[in-house]
C-alpha cells in the first residue's frame, strides 16, 4: 500500500444545563472555560439513536441532545502530558506550507499538498509505517449552521455534540469501504483511525475540546447511524457522566495541531477512541467565525 511522502517542517512534540452539572476534580487553571457539552438524550427505551441524514448537500440531525455544565481544561505549557496511546489526544508544533482560507477551501489544493503532509506527521508521530487519508473537512461556516436547512453542507460551521467519528463497527465500515480487496487481511493487523484538526487562523470563537478517553466508559457510548443517499456510517453518541474530563487549548494557533484517536484495533491500550466536541467560550461570542480542517486517516501497523 502506497503512501504519499511530503517535503514539510518535522513536528515537534510538546441552551442552559437541564441537568446537574458534570464536576470535576481537575486544578482549575486561568483559561479554563465552564460552559456546555451536548450529549445524547437518551430515551431509556432501549431504542436506537434517530439517525443523522445527509442528502442533497443537505446534513439533518434532530437526535435529541441534553445540554450540560461542565469544566474545560486548558493544556497550554502541559501538552506533552497528553499522548494518543494513554487520553487518546496530542498536541504537536507542525507549520503547514498552505496558510489561507482559500488554499484549505480549494480541493485539489487540499488534496495534493496537504494530504502528503499530513501522511508525513502521522508517520513520523505514530511510526505507522502505512498511512491513508480517506477524508477532510474544512470548517469556516456559522456556529448555527445545522439549523440553515437545505444545502447547510457547504456552510458547515462547528459541531457542539459530545461524539466520536466511528464506532468500532463504524471503523470497520471505513477500512471495508477502502479496502474492500485486502480487508480480511488488513482486519488482522493493528489499525486505527486518526483526525488531524488544525486551526487555519487562531481559534477564538467555538474552540474544540477533547475528553480523556480514559474518563469515559464504553458504557456512556450508544452507537447511531449517519445515512446517505447509498451508504451508511456509524458513529459514537456520547451519554453524560460523573467521571468525563475535557480539555483544550487556549487561543490554538495554526502550528498547534491536534491529533485525535478515533479508533483503535489493539484492545490492550488504555485510549482506543477520544470524543470530542466544540464548545462555546462565553468570553468571546464576538470573535469572528472559526475556521479549521481536519485530516481523517487509516493507518496501518505490520
Amino acid at each position: 500500500m502506497a503512501a504519499a511522502v511530503a517535503t514539510t517542517q518535522l513536528p515537534h512534540t510538546f441552551e442552559k444545563p437541564v441537568e446537574e452539572p458534570i464536576e470535576s476534580t481537575h486544578p482549575r487553571r486561568q483559561n479554563d472555560v465552564s460552559t456546555i457539552i451536548n450529549y445524547y438524550k437518551d430515551p431509556g427505551d432501549g431504542s436506537l439513536p434517530m439517525p443523522i441524514v445527509i442528502a442533497n448537500n443537505t446534513v439533518k440531525n434532530e437526535r435529541p441532545h441534553t445540554p450540560r455544565q461542565v469544566t474545560i481544561h486548558d493544556v497550554t505549557g502541559e501538552e506533552e502530558k497528553y499522548f494518543l496511546d494513554s487520553h487518546g489526544f496530542q498536541y504537536l508544533r507542525h507549520e503547514s506550507k498552505l496558510k489561507s482560507l482559500e488554499e484549505f477551501q480549494d480541493e485539489e489544493t487540499v488534496r495534493s499538498r496537504y494530504y502528503p503532509e499530513s501522511v508525513r506527521l502521522l508517520k513520523e508521530i505514530t511510526g505507522a509505517p502505512h498511512v491513508f487519508i480517506f477524508d477532510h473537512k474544512t470548517r469556516c461556516g456559522p456556529s448555527n449552521w445545522h439549523k440553515l436547512g437545505k444545502g447547510n453542507r457547504s456552510s458547515r460551521g462547528p459541531l457542539f455534540r459530545a461524539h466520536v467519528d466511528q464506532s468500532y463497527d463504524g471503523a470497520e465500515l471505513v477500512l471495508r469501504r477502502w479496502f474492500p480487496d485486502s480487508a480480511e487481511d488488513l482486519l488482522k493487523r493493528r489499525y486505527q483511525i486518526i483526525n488531524l484538526w488544525r486551526p487555519i487562523k487562531p481559534i477564538l470563537k467555538d474552540p474544540f475540546a477533547t475528553a480523556d478517553a480514559t474518563s469515559i466508559p464504553d458504557e456512556d457510548l450508544v452507537a447511531a447511524g449517519i445515512v446517505y443517499p447509498r451508504d451508511r456510517d456509524e458513529t459514537w453518541t456520547i451519554k453524560p457522566g460523573s467521571t468525563h474530563r475535557w480539555y483544550y487549548k487556549h487561543s490554538q494557533q495554526p502550528s498547534d495541531v491536534l491529533l485525535i484517536k478515533c479508533f483503535d484495533s489493539d484492545t490492550t491500550i488504555p485510549a482506543r477512541r477520544a470524543p470530542h466536541s466544540a464548545f462555546e467560550d462565553p468570553e468571546q461570542e464576538g470573535a469572528g467565525a472559526r475556521e479549521s480542517i481536519e485530516t481523517r486517516a487509516l493507518l496501518f501497523y505490520k
